[in-house]
């Protein structure tokens, strides 16, 4: 079994145990999306959608597929994931683009044109906090005036060491069904070496210096995983 398919296993118990409440997630994320539009009123514009790690859309192809969208922008670092992610979306009427790419890459790219709608979720904790400085910076120049950023993530407690965090996050993980030893310790190791979520106090004041208004939407039961919600504010605008 390749390293891909043994992670993708991993990755798929956790969704369907709903560990990391994905289920919730994804209708806060519908609630929010369907607000957001129903507020731009029905002369906007067909919606331009940039999905920064999107992993394979098990959960929010459906969704993306009934929004009114101009264009679909799928982006992740796993080549291997883009046509899974292509398969789930299937056939719709907008054009989609799959990329394997960076999200801070892309945030800091030329601007060619606004995006309407930023989402990423699980990714940008993936960040040092520096890069998350840059990432938001560089967010704010590419979307447009009226247009929002869904940033779904795990976030620390703002006075929690990323020590604590970590500690009881594996706690968690020891608990989570249907993983085999081998698959817990996979995933704690990922978390041990790849995880650098954002404090929330921390998050909320370089977000408003970076130009962003943010407010939470929705907040897990386990006070890590959590929906924010950036709209661009006159303060700290950073587009030329």
């Amino acid at each position: 079994m390749s390293l891909f398919e043994e992670q993708w296993q991993t990755y798929r118990t956790v969704l369907e145990h709903d560990s990391m409440e994905h289920r919730a997630i994804a209708d806060a994320t519908a609630a929010v999306l369907w607000s957001w539009i129903d507020q731009r009123g029905e002369q906007a514009p067909p919606v331009v959608l940039v999905d920064l790690g999107c992993g394979d859309l098990a959960h929010l192809a459906p969704l993306f597929r009934s929004l009114p969208l101009r264009s679909y922008t799928g982006l992740d670092l796993a080549a291997s994931v883009l046509p899974l992610a292509e398969r789930q979306m299937g056939p719709v009427a907008f054009p989609c683009r799959w990329i394997r790419g960076d999200l801070l890459l892309w945030a800091e790219a030329e601007v060619d044109e606004p995006v309407d709608l930023i989402h990423s979720a699980f990714a940008i904790h993936h960040l040092s906090d520096a890069d998350k400085v840059r990432f938001l910076a560089g967010a704010r120049r590419r979307i447009a005036d009226d247009g929002l950023l869904i940033w779904t993530d795990v976030f620390q407690e703002e006075h929690e060491s990323r020590a604590c965090y970590l500690e009881r996050y594996v706690s968690r993980v020891q608990h989570w069904p249907g993983l085999s030893g081998q698959q817990r310790d996979a995933v704690v190791a990922h978390l041990q070496q790849g995880d650098w979520p954002a404090r929330r106090g921390w998050i909320e004041s370089v977000a408003s210096d970076c130009g962003w208004a943010l407010t939470w939407s929705w907040r897990g039961q386990h006070q890590a995983e959590a929906l924010a919600l950036l709209r661009p504010s006159s303060g700290g605008e950073t587009r030329p």
